[in-house]
């Protein structure tokens, strides 16, 4: 049954890019687009109720593996992907009213999409450590051509730098798996048995340290490259800016939370194999380093697309940070910041889009006037601030104070560096906000209204979470934290 659902959850984004990859130029494009995302969430629903029954199994010979850990980030993804494919008809069309692109960059667009959504699947559910290798540059190709669709100078220099930087990131992590590999052959033999992730935990404990020590650090570059730590973030800001916001909604919800799942992967075994804080200590370094840069970024930024890019660095790395304290309440933590972010942060670009669009600018000075404009887009980026600053009842409040009170209890030298990074973030996205909803506007409305049910269909899941948390979702949670070494 297992080997039935996960090909249904992988076929549907195969299909739909191979769909819309000849129909991609027909007017109902945007429709097809819609309807194989919704077919991704529905399989990845059936999968999880699978997992949830069956608990984790393997599936195509040992090829992948689902567990709860993977699952819960499948079940995220295909539903933001879902989402966002809505959010996409009405603006993708706004953008062709107004010239920016063509009917050839939309056929482009919508298979571009479907195969992003494919590469990102088959990252989190393939149990071999060298397809997430391999599934990781196709998420990087397939989305250079997002990035670059508008086909601007500003566009293809931002697409360009991505393709470079990430190139460098995941070339870094090739060297890593190899070593894995070089670590694990020893042991398992050689072949292809000796990636598998399942066979490779079970014998972590008579892998090599040392080589297992470096293998690490280069996963941990490489793979942090794409999750967007600093000092390796540069290409994130640039990007949001210049691709299509649906591009910076799955960025900044999906793909940084698959590279930092492959991350996640990797520290487990080499936990087992040195049995000592090694690789949660350089996460918490690198992600402590991640929220102070990026919050001392915030302050000075005046697009406001590169403003929240710089946003999700610094979530990135609060949840890099509590990952690497480990322990049952900081890994149930980052879990759940990952999905308050993920939520929260593609409903703040779909309101950013379309305040975009109705001021024609991406500067904060010339957007003015939101809730006058379009009360909903006002309050939908409004009530998104508030969330994704941590303020109650929203759920980012709840995974925020797990982090910030097991950093007090386990290392307190960290918590004033969190709160006060925390605070200078706080203060330069709401003072920036604030008058982009209140403000006076003279802006006229747009041709297509704007697809705001995801934004508070978003924003109510979040609101929720933070105020109750179902049981069997904690239990989930919980089960996940457990393999994960928490």
């Amino acid at each position: 049954m297992i080997d039935l659902q996960l090909l249904a959850l992988l076929l549907a984004p195969l299909l739909g890019g191979l769909l819309l990859a000849v129909f991609g130029s027909r007017s109902w494009a945007a429709e097809l687009n819609s309807l194989m995302s919704f077919c991704t969430f529905a399989a990845s629903v059936a999968l999880t109720v699978g997992v949830a029954d069956a608990g984790p199994q393997a599936a195509f010979n040992e090829q992948f593996f689902i567990d709860q850990f993977n699952v819960f980030l499948v079940a995220l993804t295909a539903f933001v992907a879902f989402t966002t494919s809505l959010f996409s008809r009405p603006y993708m069309r706004v953008e062709q009213d107004h010239g920016k692109l063509s009917t050839p960059m939309l056929h482009l667009y919508y298979s571009m999409y479907q195969l992003f959504t494919l590469a990102m699947l088959v990252a989190l559910t393939t149990n071999n450590m060298g397809i997430v290798w391999v599934a990781m540059e196709a998420a990087t190709l397939t989305t250079v051509l997002l990035v670059s669709l508008y086909r601007t100078p500003a566009s293809l220099e931002a697409a360009w730098k991505y393709f470079i930087l990430c190139g460098v990131g995941i070339a870094l992590a090739l060297f890593g798996t190899i070593l894995l590999y070089f670590a694990a052959e020893r042991v398992l033999g050689q072949g292809g048995t000796a990636l598998l992730w399942t066979h490779l935990n079970g014998v972590k404990g008579e892998l090599e340290p040392t080589v297992l020590k470096l293998a690490f650090v280069f996963l941990l570059v490489g793979y942090g490259t794409k999750i967007g730590l600093v000092p390796l973030h540069s290409w994130l800001p640039d990007a949001h800016a210049e691709g299509p916001t649906p591009v910076s909604a799955v960025l900044s919800g999906l793909l940084l939370n698959v590279a930092l799942c492959a991350v996640m992967r990797s520290k487990v075994l080499v936990d087992g194999a040195l049995g000592t804080h090694l690789a949660g200590n350089l996460m918490m370094g690198f992600g402590l380093l991640s929220v102070v840069v990026a919050a001392l970024f915030l302050s000075r930024q005046k697009d406001i697309k590169r403003m929240f890019a710089y946003s999700s660095i610094e979530h990135m790395g609060l949840i890099t940070f509590a990952f690497g304290m480990g322990g049952p309440v900081a890994t149930f933590a980052a879990m759940l910041h990952m999905t308050m972010h993920s939520l929260t942060k593609s409903a703040i670009f779909f309101a950013v889009g379309h305040a975009v669009q109705k001021s024609g600018t991406q500067q904060m000075e010339n957007i003015r006037g939101m809730l006058q404009l379009s009360p909903t887009v006002g309050w939908g980026l409004m009530l998104g601030t508030f969330a994704i600053l941590g303020m109650p009842p929203f759920g980012v409040f709840a995974s925020e104070f797990l982090i910030i009170t097991t950093a007090m209890h386990d290392y307190p030298w960290t918590t004033p560096i969190l709160l006060v990074s925390l605070s200078i973030a706080f203060a330069a996205i709401f003072g920036k906000v604030q008058p982009i909803v209140f403000g006076e506007t003279t802006a006229s409305r747009l041709p297509h209204s704007p697809a705001l049910i995801p934004v508070f269909t978003h924003l109510l899941l979040v609101l929720i979470l933070g105020l109750y948390m179902p049981p069997y979702l904690a239990d989930w949670y919980r089960q996940a934290a457990a393999l994960l070494g928490g």
